[in-house]
């Protein structure tokens, strides 16, 4: 094989799994641009790397990017923890792929994505690698670079922690959706008994600013002041954006219903939601940090099933 033809099978061998290793690198990240970033510095390692000593690329790739993530989302922690206002991961627009599978779908939900901030970078990749992507104990263990004991006693760490914060519920796909639609409706109308009908008693709305936009530093709670927030939302000034100059889409964002908000030459916010057990709205993060919106307004849609 010549220098040409070997550079081409590596370029393929990686390609074919460069949507797996965004997935893992976002779901341990929350970020696409330091996915992205990830990605790219494991295609840098894998182009210098003695191939012949490579059994199995997925796994090689894997540890790669597994460790690449936790090692800058250690450099990113101090970050994050002086962040103003609430931190909130960076919102992905997602394909019909990932809204069909629901395991998928949650795994990349804002509200899990929020919930995984909470552990260590260790507990995040296992819970990742294990819960999302299905890999063994063995395969975790080499990847993450730590003693298969080890890895269990984290992955039964974060498991039980994500447990106790984040309950699941077998809400309809079909019915989120509706009732998407119908709160958009609802707001952009001003129209507050609706609002009311489709928000949970004790829905919490959290907005990313990120200091570079006005936002709520705090989470927004009860369902009253939460309706009259979004009651507001189509008479109100937003970012110096009159609502007749704003328009929204409802898409999918993080493997579930959301709302892309822009203006005449930007995108200025997304919305998505989180259900209770009754398929009420629960949770709202809305993100409008500048920063965190580049790849919703790229227009690029992952496939992270």
């Amino acid at each position: 094989m010549t220098q040409s033809q070997q550079a081409d099978a590596d370029q393929l061998a990686f390609q074919q799994y460069r949507t797996l290793l965004f997935s893992v690198a976002y779901r341990i990240l929350g970020t696409a641009a330091d996915a992205e970033d990830v990605v790219q510095d494991a295609w840098l390692k894998w182009s210098a790397a003695d191939r012949s000593q490579v059994a199995d690329p997925k796994s090689y790739l894997t540890r790669i990017v597994s460790n690449l993530a936790m090692e800058m989302l250690r450099s990113t922690r101090h970050q994050r923890e002086t962040y103003v206002g609430p931190w909130l991961p960076e919102p992905i627009l997602t394909g019909p792929d990932t809204a069909d599978g629901v395991v998928a779908a949650d795994s990349v939900s804002m509200a899990l994505l929020v919930v995984l901030e909470t552990l260590s970078p260790l507990e995040r990749a296992v819970f990742v690698l294990k819960e999302v992507f299905a890999f063994s104990y063995g395969e975790i263990a080499e990847a993450v670079e730590r003693s298969e004991p080890a890895v269990r006693q984290a992955a039964h760490r974060a498991r039980e922690h994500v447990q106790a914060r984040r309950p699941r519920f077998a809400t309809d796909r079909t019915r989120q959706h509706d009732v998407a639609e119908r709160f958009f409706a609802a707001a952009t109308g001003g129209d507050i008994n609706t609002l009311m009908e489709l928000l949970s008693p004790d829905v919490t709305l959290w907005t990313d600013g990120g200091g570079k936009v006005r936002q709520a530093l705090k989470p927004v709670i009860g369902l009253e002041t939460v309706a009259r927030w979004f009651a507001a939302l189509g008479s109100t000034t937003y970012q110096g954006i009159e609502p007749g100059q704003m328009r929204a889409e409802l898409t999918s964002i993080n493997g579930g219903p959301g709302l892309v908000f822009r203006g005449p030459d930007r995108v200025i916010a997304t919305m998505t939601f989180d259900f209770d057990a009754e398929g009420r709205i629960s949770a709202i993060h809305n993100v409008a940090n500048p920063d965190k919106l580049q790849a919703v307004t790229d227009g690029t849609r992952h496939e992270l099933a």
